[in-house]
């Protein structure tokens, strides 16, 4: 997403508005625990704040779709993150996170980093349910059920007696 910015640098304009949509490479989503990453809108601008920085604010917002954490089902997670960040035309910053040529800018970098900062640790379907709740050699134990190891109970016996 190459953004030209020969009008900020030659102070013809003060701004440059941003408004597209954006697709991602398919690869990086399923390498960053992503099912599928809907395009994603991205609205803004780009300041020149002075003589060499540039104020980029932006708007995105999308629609990536997570695996459950109970049941590996499909769970669409939505969206929206404001990105507000000032670059120096000549740091070091600007060259490793924006792909900068003489006149463009090339955002994508920004955006993709705010996106994968917004992933959640964990996300759970509103239909999901523990559909198995016992097994071979195990059961789920909520706080309600106290169920005593009846082999336990005689050794709490045992000790309750040493103690008189």
């Amino acid at each position: 997403m190459n953004i030209d910015i020969i009008k900020l640098k030659n102070s013809i304009e003060t701004e440059v508005e941003i408004d597209c949509e954006v697709s991602f490479n398919e690869e990086d989503v399923k390498d960053n625990d992503m099912l599928e990453l809907n395009p994603v809108l991205v609205k803004g601008k780009i300041l020149k704040t002075s003589l060499d920085n540039y104020h980029v604010i932006l708007n995105v917002t999308g629609k990536m779709v997570l695996p459950c954490a109970l049941t590996l089902k499909p769970v669409d997670y939505p969206f929206v993150i404001d990105i507000d960040e000032i670059f120096s035309d000549d740091a070091e910053e600007m060259s490793k996170k924006v792909k900068k040529c003489e006149n463009t800018i090339d955002i994508l970098p920004i955006v993709w980093e705010n996106i994968l900062m917004e992933i959640p640790m964990r996300v759970v379907s509103p239909d999901a349910s523990l559909e198995k709740l016992e097994g071979d050699g195990w059961k789920v134990v909520t706080e309600g059920s106290q169920n005593i190891n009846p082999e336990l109970a005689k050794l709490k016996d045992l000790l309750d007696k040493k103690e008189v």
